[in-house]
């Protein structure tokens, strides 16, 4: 599987853009806003988008959703559907932090734990990983060994849990248990900052790492 990551808004998030070299089918995971780059980067690299895919329901996360999935005629895809909160409020988030008039939308296809996502011959598999936001998932290609977090880990750092229904015991958990039983050399692309690995977190996250909680 192919990526290629294009910070997007004020707030720097990362949206992805994923694909199967072999067939060019492609997804746009967490599309906040900056539609016009997205689209530019999908043309450029010829591209067939198939679907939209969410982590979680924050603003900077799904900003451009809702047009991009109208322009491309795709479906969208996840969050987990305990971030429903989020996504019914995104006209006051969007007041809140200047992103113009976001409106609420329901995804086309809520996303659980377990389920997986066909991309080409690509397969994606679905982790729920609460705990910055209840409903947040995570979205893994064994093959390439890339997994996409949004907000559950950083390079040197992990997810706030200061938001509404935001649970710092229940992020640990989600990290260690889930994130942390994938191979050390998947590579990490969070929804902020620089890529990292499964492995370097392990070994030197002040958070989460090993030697915290071996």
């Amino acid at each position: 599987m192919n990526i290629v990551v294009i910070p997007v808004t004020p707030f720097q998030q990362n949206c992805s853009i994923i694909w199967d070299p072999d067939t060019l089918d492609a997804a746009i995971i967490d599309p906040g806003g900056d539609e016009q780059l997205i689209l530019d980067k999908i043309n450029e690299l010829q591209l067939s988008v198939k679907t939209i895919l969410l982590t979680h329901g924050h603003l900077d996360h799904v900003g451009a959703t809702t047009h991009l999935a109208q322009k491309l005629q795709v479906p969208v895809n996840g969050p987990h559907p305990d971030d429903a909160f989020w996504l019914n409020a995104l006209e006051q988030q969007s007041a809140m932090f200047g992103f113009g008039n976001i409106k609420a939308f329901t995804p086309t296809k809520w996303l659980k734990d377990g389920d997986s996502v066909s991309l080409g011959n690509k397969t994606l598999q679905v982790l729920h990983c609460p705990g910055h936001t209840p409903g947040h998932l995570v979205f893994y290609e064994p093959t390439s060994k890339k997994v996409i977090v949004g907000d559950v880990l950083f390079a040197g750092s992990i997810g706030r849990t200061d938001f509404p229904q935001g649970n710092h015991a229940q992020l640990i958990e989600s990290i260690r248990s889930k994130l942390f039983s994938l191979p050390d050399d998947v590579t990490v692309y969070p929804g902020h900052g620089p890529t990292t690995t499964i492995g370097q977190e392990k070994s030197s996250n002040p958070f989460v790492s090993d030697k915290n909680y071996g």
